[in-house]
């Protein structure tokens, strides 16, 4: 690589939708430890690529579970990225691919690529003057002759080029990038914004402009957005990060007919997210050091008609083969309601509880005794919501009767 014992609950977005400002992972720590131990700190950074699906009953902890999973990849070193169906289209690989890079900083990845590069010349980049590129700092000290340049040049064509893991487009603007953040060789601002707007896929750059600089790019299309993703991802790798973890939450909107959702999903369209998602399945080993998890509600199983089983090239893919006694956390698809049911008791749901009870911001609800902890899993078993939704009503009536 280049470079360098609390409870848990479902809530809603708002103040406390992010569980790094609070402890709540107590019952999903069966699962989250696991990913941590697994795939985030093992398999992914090692190299392996995965994708997850999340489901489950309204209210039984999908995003919360996606904002977890966020927080522990971060510290575990990977680059996050985090959004909703319901704000990205689905249909079209390239807007996920664009809205990844928009969150990544890529050119905070090629900073720490330079360091390297430095250090592979045998300097150390934290001698170098803040504000002064690395260039300026040879010349100052008498070493910017033509034989150092060239070495400059001939290990950005070896850290970029010639790595397989690049398209070749990508490599150069990324080397040229590089190369601008060092000094050497020259790039232009107005260049250097050039080569971002292309990487960004906006629609305005014209190719012809690129061309001047030397090489031949295409435009970023849905047919070779996946191979961009894996140049972005290999980026992020040499940049000194575990990997890419990318979160998408609330999928169940290809299901809904609602006027009043911010995008609406035809039926060409949703065959065209889930055939992108099989593509995306196919290709993930091809992939290096990415997880991609995948949220929503039951809804998108148990809808016949609209749902994940109405596409059956990509349901052959994501469904389980085998259905064992005991909740499987090597699954691809992860139910929360099963998890649930297998790991929250009676003592769980009250630290639930508990926990929730001790927020900040003025929150003052009573905690659930045994007797409430022990009617909200009996709900469960019945009622259409998960159990972290139940706790929070079951707290809502405490607080009422108090």
């Amino acid at each position: 690589m280049i470079s360098e014992n609390t409870p848990s609950v479902s809530l809603p977005t708002g103040p406390y939708s992010n569980p790094s400002s609070f402890g709540l992972t107590c019952g999903i720590q069966f699962l989250t430890d696991f990913w941590r131990e697994k795939y985030l700190q093992e398999y992914i950074r090692s190299g392996g690529s995965k994708i997850k699906f999340v489901t489950g009953r309204p209210g039984s902890g999908k995003t919360h579970f996606l904002h977890l999973a966020g927080s522990i990849a971060r510290e575990e070193n990977y680059k996050t990225v985090s959004f909703s169906a319901r704000e990205i289209w689905m249909h079209d690989f390239r807007e996920i691919y664009l809205e990844i890079f928009r969150q990544c900083d890529i050119m905070e990845c090629l900073v720490h690529v330079s360091h390297y590069l430095i250090q592979e010349m045998g300097f150390d980049y934290q001698d170098i003057p803040e504000g002064m590129r690395f260039i300026d700092y040879l010349s100052q000290n008498g070493m910017g002759d033509a034989l150092t340049r060239r070495e400059i040049r001939s290990q950005l064509k070896t850290i970029f080029l010639d790595n397989p893991m690049l398209d070749n487009n990508f490599a150069l603007a990324c080397s040229m990038l590089t190369g601008s953040i060092l000094g050497y060789p020259i790039l232009e601002e107005q260049n250097k914004e050039l080569l971002l707007a292309w990487l960004e896929g906006d629609r305005t750059v014209k190719l012809s402009q690129l061309r001047s600089l030397g090489f031949y790019p295409s435009r970023i299309t849905r047919y070779n957005a996946r191979h961009m993703l894996r140049s972005l991802a290999e980026v992020i790798r040499m940049g000194g990060y575990s990997g890419l973890f990318v979160a998408i939450d609330d999928l169940e909107i290809l299901t809904s007919r609602s006027s009043l959702e911010p995008v609406h999903y035809t039926k060409m369209k949703r065959e065209d997210t889930y055939e992108s998602i099989r593509q995306l399945i196919d290709d993930i080993d091809s992939m290096k050091n990415i997880m991609f998890v995948y949220a929503f509600d039951r809804e998108l199983i148990d809808n016949e008609n609209a749902g994940l089983k109405s596409y059956q090239a990509l349901w052959m893919r994501i469904q389980n083969e085998i259905v064992g006694e005991h909740f499987n956390r090597f699954s691809d698809m992860v139910d929360l309601d099963r998890l649930a049911a297998q790991e929250y008791t009676p003592e769980v749901i009250i630290a639930i509880s508990q926990s929730l009870a001790s927020l900040p911001e003025g929150v003052r609800i009573a905690p659930l005794n045994l007797e409430k902890a022990e009617a909200v899993l009996r709900r469960a078993h019945t009622g259409a919501v998960g159990i972290p939704r139940l706790i929070q009503l079951a707290m809502q009536e405490v607080d009422t009767n108090v």
